[in-house]
């Protein structure tokens, strides 16, 4: 087995080299075949990333526990732009996004939210700003990574009904997702399984699209691999991401 040291040492080299921003921490999400896939072994803290669920409520439900899994392990206050405020709040906290650390803003279309995302973003400190939108063009995108990456603080997009086969516009985005709600293990007893997901990473900057089974974010936002399946990856379709 490779020394994990000289693989991260690799992937910092090789993200350099890129382009890709190595100025600010990684968020690991724990669970290594997901770190391994990710540059620095972690999600970039100042960057733009994007996650989508599709036109099934359960898929576009685990997206946003999804999101809000990754925001419960950052500290500060956290921005969550919207068209209108549809969001059941109390059930961020079911992954460890306490509803106290978080701020709604009901921006009302597309361009509000990406308005009322750069300006958040000048903020260091934050926690993080999410916003739900439809469509973002390029020029946007890179807005946001500037922003982003100034500030060190996480951006997120969340792609909300995203149609699964509708041709993906290129963004400045450092990574790609997209979550489905995936069968839970059967305990044979009248009661419910820890849920789970299949999360896709569909783009990531010099690296392949990968597919795993997880079981949903815990309390602590931390996700797991489930235990009677292993590591049950594969690599999605597609060529590697630019």
């Amino acid at each position: 087995m490779p020394d994990p040291a000289i693989l991260n040492d690799l992937r910092a080299r090789i993200a350099q080299v890129e382009g890709i921003s190595t100025r600010h921490p990684v968020l690991p999400f724990g669970v290594d075949p997901i770190d391994q896939r990710l540059p620095g072994g972690g999600l970039g803290t100042g960057a733009l990333h994007e996650v989508s669920g599709s036109r099934e409520l359960a898929d576009d439900a685990a997206a946003t526990v999804f999101l809000a899994g990754i925001l419960a392990r950052t500290e500060g206050t956290v921005f969550w732009v919207m068209h209108w405020r549809d969001l059941f709040a109390p059930a961020l906290h079911l992954a460890g996004l306490h509803p106290d650390r978080v701020i709604f803003v009901e921006a009302g279309n597309d361009t509000n939210v990406l308005i009322a995302m750069e300006e958040c973003l000048r903020h260091p400190g934050l926690g993080g700003v999410v916003g739900e939108i439809k469509k973002m063009t390029l020029t946007a995108s890179r807005r946001l990574q500037l922003a982003a990456e100034e500030s060190g603080v996480p951006a997120l997009v969340f792609r909300r009904s995203s149609n699964p086969d509708a041709q993906t516009v290129g963004t400045a985005a450092m990574t790609r997702w997209r979550i489905r709600a995936a069968p839970s293990e059967s305990l044979g007893i009248p009661a419910l399984a820890r849920p789970r997901w299949q999360v896709a990473l569909e783009r990531v900057r010099g690296g392949e699209p990968q597919s795993w089974i997880v079981e949903a974010s815990d309390a602590q936002g931390r996700l797991a691999l489930p235990s009677d399946l292993g590591d049950r990856s594969y690599s999605a379709p597609g060529r590697k991401a630019a």
